[in-house]
């Protein structure tokens, strides 16, 4: 319960996709604090019990789910809505945190090179925190964010919610946690904002298409910023991103070639290609940890023709 909300947005309040027309969840003034109970990506079709038989049989029609939409009056295209991101509370089950890393045949960076379902199931702390134990082998430091937070399209009729957009929408950015303010581009009356999509932690390019995917109440405060007139999202952090991983230092890989996403494929397969000598895990284990930890970075993109994508794997997992 948030004692200084305005208003709650119940789980039930919930849409796939994005649609202009839908009506509002909730008309709130500007300045309003608002409590949103919001599903995992996989909309509860994965829980504590889940057996790799529920990554088969997800129903992708219910995938992402994001709360609302919110009416906030006053807002109008050319403005910005500005988002301060106040908590994030864990829903708990038996009285712990609950969360699941997936491989979604079809779906992920790699995609070509696993196409077998794979599942993790993560249990934690949802008071402190602590990182959450992968089996024997690893420990995840936790950050909690919202991967899908963004405001209705112009364009009329229903949008996918997969893919990110000018008004935000699947952003998967990891530093879009307590304390940072994001800035959305309004392109309808009321702008219509929704967010959903929790995490527990992410690594920056959730490189096989999942998180700790883990269901969440956010706490958000709505305001807008008259004539903005931004063309697409931007956000600001309170202070350093990386402390909650960078303790022990890096293990780092690379790709370098004339394609961006070539490279960044590269330099992600030869990281799996070192946990599994290093660590003796299996290769999806790899992948799954890359993806809930690692980060995707473009080191040096102008000494042409080739392009250098740096892969950084935290140590303090396995230390």
């Amino acid at each position: 319960m948030c004692k200084d909300c305005n208003y709650t947005i119940h789980g039930a309040q919930h849409h796939f996709g994005w649609d202009n027309s839908l009506p509002p969840a909730l008309r709130a003034e500007p300045g309003s604090t608002i409590q949103f109970h919001c599903q995992d990506s996989s909309a509860g079709q994965l829980g504590p019990s889940s057996k790799l038989q529920s990554v088969i049989d997800l129903d992708f029609g219910k995938i992402n789910p994001v709360s609302g939409p919110i009416y906030v009056e006053g807002a109008k295209p050319g403005d910005a809505l500005k988002v301060t991101i106040e908590g994030f509370t864990p829903r708990q089950f038996d009285g712990k945190g609950f969360g699941w890393t997936a491989n979604i045949p079809g779906f992920g960076l790699l995609a070509d090179q696993f196409a077998d379902p794979a599942l993790t199931i993560w249990s934690y702390d949802p008071d402190s925190l602590a990182p959450a134990l992968w089996g024997k082998e690893a420990r995840i430091p936790l950050k909690p964010f919202a991967g899908t937070i963004g405001n209705a399209p112009a364009e009329a009729g229903l949008h996918s919610v997969v893919p990110p957009r000018r008004v935000g929408g699947n952003l998967d950015i990891r530093d879009l946690a307590a304390g940072s303010t994001l800035y959305l581009p309004v392109e309808v009356e009321g702008a219509l904002f929704s967010v959903g999509d929790t995490h527990a932690a992410q690594g920056d390019g959730e490189v096989c298409g999942t998180a700790i995917e883990s269901p969440m109440d956010v706490v958000l405060t709505l305001d807008v910023v008259k004539g903005a007139n931004l063309k697409t999202p931007r956000f600001t952090t309170p202070g350093p991103v990386t402390r909650h991983l960078d303790a022990e230092g890096y293990e780092a890989t690379t790709g370098i070639g004339p394609d961006l996403m070539a490279a960044a494929r590269d330099a992600v397969s030869n990281m799996i290609d070192l946990l599994t000598a290093q660590r003796g895990i299996s290769a999806v284990d790899a992948y799954m940890l890359c993806s809930v930890c690692g980060d995707l970075r473009i080191s040096e993109i102008v000494d042409m023709p080739n392009w250098v994508v740096s892969f950084y794997f935290p140590r303090c997992v396995f230390e």
